[in-house]
């Protein structure tokens, strides 16, 4: 007998006939003998839909109310699909994250799992019951209902499956598994069987979606077995795991984009301590995260400093920026919000040489010119104009042949 921990999101549960195919799969998986714990998120829009009726009372509603409100989109949920169990001759009992108690700290609308109790899903499971529990939620201290996020039953489910040492975690979601890139950018993208944690979390931060990043480092945290797979239709999807060896002897795993990038360059600062932290603390204090920096030095004693924000955050930075640009006697700032970032992702990069000039020669071959570079350990990042992303993701996919079907070794 094993403990699977299930996650279907909203589109996997958008009408009342997906739920009632929900029920099904999860019903086949108990009548094999296995016991399962299914999370699941709001149906598809209504979390939307809670939005706009609190926006239509109060433009800026308070965190507190608004975590009451949004959360009652996954009650909704957890009612029906147990209903739907039931009918079909399957037991099954409904949560709210606070009847687990799925205990959170007070960060309304993105707060963070601190313990899990339990007894009950445990109890429920030895009597033959599916436990059906809302994602995306918990209780703080106090008692008040928190909300984890976008994305944040992900988290749910892989939080479930660690205090309960579950055999796997399943994310089914509206894709097969984890693909080399986006399909819809690259039609010959291929689906990996496996993929590590360490690689999934950098391929979650630099823009794929199919996985909350809290989600993936939670399960890499408590070595959580995670399994990407489809709510519609059948397959083994992408485990996700740690590094071994035998995994795919791939010098590149997957590229992934972001297209909300935004870059700002402050020019002709004073080349003295101190000037990287007057320029970002006054971006840090407007709660502005950055992402890439590069600081070049001049002849004349000064220098040019250059970033990267989120493209929502791009006025409100070049306002701040011209601030700090009078205050320290900096030439210009000039900007740019019509760039992408496309990144190389693979734990190959540690043993294999010449990943970032095959790189770099692809995007050269197509007249792509770079704006800026990262690296990591396991990363390779670029900076380039906002038209050339579709070319240059299709131009590194076939350079490093991601197409292909990986040598196995071990």
């Amino acid at each position: 007998m094993a403990l699977i921990v299930q996650k279907y999101g909203g589109t996997s549960v958008g009408t009342i006939e997906r739920i009632q195919a929900v029920a099904e799969k999860v019903a086949a998986v108990r009548n094999r003998g296995d016991q399962v714990v299914v999370v699941v998120s709001a149906m598809s829009g209504e979390t939307n839909r809670l939005i706009s009726l609190a926006k239509a009372i109060e433009e800026h509603p308070s965190n507190r109310e608004m975590d009451v409100l949004v959360s009652t989109g996954e009650q909704v949920t957890i009612a029906l699909l147990s209903m739907a169990l039931h009918k079909i001759g399957c037991p099954a009992k409904s949560y709210t994250g606070g009847q687990v108690h799925i205990l959170t700290d007070s960060a309304y609308s993105k707060a963070r799992i601190q313990d899990i109790d339990d007894i009950k899903v445990r109890s429920d499971l030895e009597s033959g019951c599916v436990v059906v529990v809302a994602g995306f939620q918990g209780i703080d201290e106090q008692g008040s209902i928190t909300t984890l996020g976008r994305g944040g039953s992900d988290t749910t489910a892989v939080a479930l499956a660690a205090a309960l040492k579950a055999d796997e975690c399943q994310i089914f979601t509206d894709v097969d598994g984890v693909y080399t890139t986006d399909p819809r950018v690259e039609p010959k993208a291929r689906r990996m069987s496996k993929i590590s944690f360490e690689e999934m979390l950098e391929m979650a931060s630099l823009g794929s979606k199919v996985l909350q990043i809290r989600a993936v480092e939670f399960a890499g945290k408590y070595n959580v077995p995670l399994r990407v797979l489809s709510s519609f239709e059948e397959g083994e999807g992408t485990l996700i795991t740690f590094e071994d060896k035998g995994m795919e002897d791939a010098k590149i795993s997957g590229i992934a984009f972001n297209r909300d990038e935004a870059k700002l360059t402050i020019l002709g600062v004073p080349d003295q301590p101190g000037v990287a932290y007057q320029i970002l603390g006054p971006i840090s204090a407007a709660n502005i995260e950055v992402d890439m920096i590069i600081q070049n030095i001049g002849q004349d004693e000064t220098t040019d400093f250059t970033f990267t924000v989120h493209r929502n955050d791009y006025d409100k930075a070049v306002s701040i920026l011209n601030d700090v640009a009078t205050s320290l006697g900096a030439r210009e700032v000039i900007g740019d919000n019509a760039i992408v970032k496309i990144s190389l992702v693979g734990v190959g990069m540690r043993s294999h040489a010449g990943i970032a000039s095959s790189m770099f020669q692809a995007l050269s071959k197509e007249g792509i010119n770079i704006r800026m570079i990262s690296t990591s350990e396991i990363k390779i990042s670029v900076v380039v104009d906002e038209k050339y992303l579709e070319l240059g993701v299709r131009a590194l996919h076939e350079a490093f042949d991601l197409a292909a079907e990986p040598v196995k070794i071990g």
